[in-house]
């Protein structure tokens, strides 16, 4: 890693409900874990909250379990659907590719922290032609290992080898700024995903966008601050 790289500003985005629209594949990909698992799948609109948290977590809640090999059976099924049907049945978010060229522009150094699976992650980035925008794609692994987002971004402050304090996370749930804030990076809430103002500012966002555009200008104030 050069030393440019490493002074260069750090802006690390959320990918489910922050760059694009997940909710069809995640929900889908979710109820057929329920139902080859023999139990009753809820509708799509009752399995919103599941989009953001690790994969894990959210299977062991709705199984009601912590048998950790059942978790693990939910989640291989999960990803079976997901590799072949779930992580293209998604929608780029408008205004996206717009915010990620201005800051392209600017020269900050650009990541994706998803707890979704990094390779996931990459394949939908390239999909949706975003590839190009970042210098980094992070995720976590087969493992479970950086589903957490504290852990997560603690990896691409190290990987990357970046100052935390000239650092930003922006994302749509909680799980985002509180990743953020285990490891001393701003973070930005976003209101078009799946996590509300509230969430967002109980988490201990510093910030909140409100619309892609607004990203460029938070993201300067956020950066300000060190």
């Amino acid at each position: 890693m050069s030393q440019l790289t490493a002074a260069r500003p750090a802006v690390l985005f959320d990918l489910d409900g922050t760059l694009t629209n997940p909710f069809v594949g995640i929900t889908r990909s979710l109820q057929h874990v329920l139902e080859k698992l023999g139990r009753i799948a809820p509708p799509a609109e009752e399995l919103a909250w599941c989009i953001g948290p690790p994969i894990q977590s959210n299977i062991g809640v709705l199984l009601d379990t912590d048998d950790r090999a059942l978790i693990w059976q939910g989640v291989e099924l999960y990803r079976e659907r997901y590799a072949t049907h779930g992580k293209f049945e998604n929608e780029l978010i408008d205004g996206i590719p717009e915010a990620l060229s201005t800051l392209a522009e600017c020269g900050v150094f650009m990541t994706v922290a998803t707890s979704k699976l990094k390779s996931f992650a990459g394949e939908i980035v390239d999909h949706f032609g975003l590839a190009g925008y970042f210098d980094a794609v992070h995720g976590s692994e087969l493992d479970g290992s950086n589903a957490v987002k504290a852990d997560l971004v603690a990896h691409i402050l190290a990987t990357e080898k970046l100052d935390a304090g000239r650092a930003v996370m922006i994302g749509d749930r909680s799980h985002d700024v509180v990743g953020a804030n285990a490891n001393g990076v701003a973070s930005i809430g976003v209101l078009w995903g799946f996590g509300d103002r509230r969430e967002l500012l109980d988490a201990g966002a510093d910030h909140i966008a409100e619309k892609p555009a607004d990203l460029s200008d938070l993201i300067g104030a956020a950066l300000a601050r060190s």
